[in-house]
């Protein structure tokens, strides 16, 4: 079942656009897994492509799939992605920064709204995104552990500001709380240097100092870059984290 609808954040004062992709009530009766798609206009008919061939091979279980937008691509100024995606602010991006606020509407207002319209497993609170989007997926594993439990991180833009994310993961692992989680991250072994050398950086962190209760895997794919990692990524991580769910 496909739907569409508006929601108001109070958080951020943005409407939001919110794609629903949902198992058939007769067959799949639930509670079912939810995977929140950042990137919804653009990156969500991916994230369905991959879903349903994962799905069509047996390999994930009936699960509702939701994709976050704002009615506008990436270019667009409606499109608030540099804001919302954004755990500190850097001149980079004016209006960044916003991450605190557009988590708290993913939990605080979006997650409600759900539940009131479907059968949700409440073991299974998935976020992912791509690029920018999984920047987001960091912070909100360093921020909000106990509410999201499963984490798709797809090339994730870990040069923001200098890094920063890095120092949120040193500040998670210093506080030491143990938390039961399970996170995919996946990149292209053509994407940029920066980019994969970035997460060697993240990988050698989790190793070194590892975060009690999370079960983490990093894939790297071949011949593929920033851009056409996505599908490949999405469907692997999605297999991943609902194995078992």
């Amino acid at each position: 079942m496909k739907s569409v609808f508006n929601l108001v954040s109070p958080e951020t004062g943005t409407s939001y656009v919110i794609f629903i992709e949902a198992p058939p009530l007769k067959t799949s009766p639930g509670p079912w897994p939810v995977m929140l798609f950042m990137d919804g206009d653009d990156q969500f008919p991916v994230a369905l492509a991959a879903y349903r061939e994962a799905r069509a091979a047996g390999l994930v279980p009936p699960t509702l799939l939701v994709g976050v937008g704002y009615g506008a691509s990436y270019t667009k100024a409606v499109n608030k992605r540099g804001r919302d995606y954004t755990p500190t602010a850097h001149s980079d991006e004016p209006a960044s920064g916003g991450a605190a606020a557009f988590a708290k509407f993913l939990t605080a207002t979006l997650w409600p709204e759900l539940e009131r319209s479907f059968p949700l497993n409440r073991k299974f609170r998935g976020i992912a995104g791509h690029s920018l989007g999984s920047l987001l997926v960091l912070a909100v594993l360093c921020q909000e552990p106990g509410f999201f439990t499963h984490y798709l991180a797809s090339a994730p833009s870990i040069w923001w500001d200098n890094r920063s994310i890095l120092g949120w993961v040193a500040e998670r692992q210093a506080r030491n709380e143990a938390l039961s989680a399970k996170l995919f991250i996946g990149v292209g072994e053509e994407d940029t240097a920066s980019m994969t050398g970035d997460l060697v950086l993240l990988e050698n962190q989790l190793i070194a100092r590892p975060l009690t209760g999370l079960s983490w895997v990093v894939r790297r794919f071949a011949r593929r870059n920033h851009f056409n990692v996505l599908p490949e990524s999405f469907r692997t991580g999605l297999i991943f984290l609902l194995a078992e769910s």
